[in-house]
């Protein structure tokens, strides 16, 4: 049994989950569309799948899930409408840029990040403490062929790379409970430097913070500062590190689905815990010369699980609901100088287990023969 997905958004980042959308058992691709229509059909063409206009794509009776990947400001609108008819929605980022939905990334549930939450869990670090989570770059226009809309309110490092970090760090130690935070903006503008870009030389008004330091305290008591900046030249600040009564991790790119894990314990040196055997540890990305674990849609894929096995999903707007508080709530408290309590609260997810994942990921073929089921029989609509 397989649930059709419709794409709405057809820019860089609908490439991977379109190509990997095959190799899962119980999704399967049967249309896009994008406010440019030409887009919606060169991805169409490339996948062998129908393009549409959004309100076509939301009528057709063999979407069951709408995969959102528009731009930060059409979240909210495209998901709402497309939960209103009928549909299921799943998005990568953050479903709006206000606290009225939400959506959570999918790389948590990847090979880096549940051997860190199985040593946690398994009392390796003991209890955690502190830590450091930290994205740190000089911003996209230099790669980016559009990357004005990075520079809006509903962007910027904390509500465009935040998602990855802080749903990480909720899955490893559980919801925050309040924050504090400080932040500026490190230009007033960007130039676009990306090569072959049509906007290249063009000059971007930023209008949200481009440098963010905050304060996280979570509910368990652990205190973990986030950095977000787009103003760093460069670093050497790993991506995140917790410390814990026992022994420290460090953490890989959450960003990406695979990556070492090391652990410290006690005055010991670093030693890497073997991922071997995880299905989603593989580097798939570039498709041309492979160096990051990239597989992305395996969340999508695992909500089409639950939908049918009518269970709670891991990537889950309730999770997604709290992570966008947090970001929100650090804005306002860079903003304000403030501490903010963060509600609502969530429940930290359910560990996935590396035989869960490898069934995910069965092909259809194997898995039997493909058939589809309407919204009304694959369960409430929902994020």
């Amino acid at each position: 049994m397989s649930l059709g997905v419709g794409v709405i958004g057809c820019g860089n980042i609908s490439e991977i989950y379109l190509l990997n959308a095959r190799r899962f058992r119980d999704i399967h691709a049967v249309a896009c569309a994008d406010v440019d229509s030409e887009a919606a059909k060169r991805q169409a063409g490339r996948h062998g799948i129908d393009a549409a206009s959004v309100p076509e794509l939301l009528r057709r009776e063999d979407v069951d899930i709408v995969l959102n990947l528009t731009s930060p400001e059409a979240h909210a609108s495209v998901s709402l409408a497309a939960l209103e008819a009928g549909k299921h929605v799943y998005g990568e980022k953050p479903l709006a840029i206000a606290l009225a939905v939400g959506s959570a990334p999918d790389t948590v549930l990847g090979a880096g990040y549940q051997t860190a939450r199985r040593e946690i869990d398994s009392g390796s670090i003991g209890r955690p403490l502190t830590g450091l989570a930290a994205v740190q770059s000089h911003g996209m226009e230099h790669w980016h062929p559009n990357p004005a809309f990075f520079f809006r309110m509903g962007a910027g490092p904390v509500f465009d790379m935040g998602p990855y970090y802080l749903s990480a760090l909720v899955q490893l130690i559980g919801p925050v409970a309040s924050v504090q935070a400080v932040g500026q903006f490190g230009f007033a503008q960007r130039v676009v430097t990306t090569p072959g870009s049509r906007f290249q030389g063009q000059s971007i008004r930023v209008e949200t913070l481009t440098s963010v330091q905050a304060l996280l305290e979570f509910a368990s008591g652990a205190q973990v500062t986030f950095l977000a900046s787009w103003d760093v030249w460069r670093h050497g600040v790993p991506p995140m590190e917790l410390h814990g009564e026992t022994a420290s991790l460090r953490l890989p790119d959450p960003n990406w689905f695979g990556g070492r894990v090391l652990i410290a314990s006690g005055r010991a040196d670093w030693r890497a815990i073997s991922s071997r055997g995880e299905p989603l540890a593989r580097a798939n990305w570039p498709r041309e010369k492979p160096v990051h674990a990239n597989h992305r849609g395996f969340g999508l894929a695992e909500m089409a699980r639950a939908i049918i096995e009518k269970r709670p999903h891991r990537a889950s707007a309730e999770v997604a609901l709290h992570v966008l508080a947090v970001m929100a709530g650090i804005l306002e408290a860079a903003s304000e100088r403030r501490r903010i309590v963060i509600t609502p609260g969530c429940e930290r997810p359910v560990p996935l287990t590396a035989k869960e994942a490898r069934d995910l990921m069965q092909s259809a073929r194997a898995a039997g023969a493909v058939t589809r089921r309407s919204p009304r029989t694959a369960g409430r609509p929902g994020t």
